[in-house]
């Protein structure tokens, strides 16, 4: 079966375009035209990726992406005319994963498209290898790198597929400094066009979730002028 795709756009000759060229990457596409149309076709059928424009009149880009998320982990790239830095880090908490900056040529989306399906097939079969990246009696912080988990004691932390990614990533070479430049080729495939922001807004929504401390880290923390580095401890 082919990778179905939702493209959410409510500009037609965009949207057709889109959809022609993803049908040629081999991608089954269906289309929304407004947001109110988008979650009601993902409450029907769950694509397995979806494209995204910010704006979208009553319910925007914003809003779909937040609704998305509260349900399913699915890659989730969103374009946007503008490149504002705050359009940008609100769009990437909300949710996505990627994003384009408006006008786009679609072989960087469908560029952007492969490497998130890449992201999302599972290497091999499960072998659970727990990681213990932070002890802390009764509450230890556990990474399952085969198993795709991550735990906090007995609770399951619900991280997104990029927030694992990157874990993965820092946790592979503890107490290596990793640029933002090489998570983004690690993480997101991608490195002289992708934009070192989306490593710091997906790092700050890691830390949220699995930092006892969000606001001073001591897991993933910053290593100031030359990138992250995860501290097993």
């Amino acid at each position: 079966m082919p990778p179905s795709l939702l493209v959410v756009e409510d500009d037609d000759a965009i949207r057709t375009a889109l959809r022609w060229a993803l049908e040629d990457e081999g991608y089954a596409v269906a289309e929304a035209v407004s947001g109110e149309d988008a979650v009601r076709q993902v409450r029907a059928v769950v694509p397995d990726l979806m494209v995204v424009d910010l704006m979208l009149g009553r319910m925007d880009g914003f809003a779909v992406v937040r609704e998305v998320r509260r349900h399913h982990d699915l890659p989730i790239i969103v374009v946007s005319a503008r490149a504002d830095t705050h359009d940008i880090v609100a769009a990437l908490e909300a949710g996505a994963d990627d994003y384009v900056t408006k006008p786009f040529e679609v072989k960087e989306i469908t560029a952007r498209l492969r490497a998130l399906r890449r992201r999302a097939r599972p290497a091999s079969p499960p072998e659970p290898r727990p990681v213990v990246l932070e002890e802390v009696p009764g509450e230890p912080l556990v990474l399952n790198v085969d198993a795709g988990t991550v735990h906090r004691g007995d609770e399951q932390l619900a991280l997104t597929l990029t927030e694992f990614r990157l874990l993965c990533e820092l946790a592979a070479v503890p107490g290596r400094v990793l640029s933002r430049q090489d998570l983004l080729t690690r993480v997101w495939e991608h490195g002289f066009f992708g934009d070192e922001r989306l490593v710091d807004v997906h790092i700050r929504r890691l830390r949220t979730k699995v930092e006892r401390d969000p606001g001073n880290p001591r897991v993933v923390v910053t290593v100031r002028g030359l990138g992250y580095r995860l501290d097993r401890r």
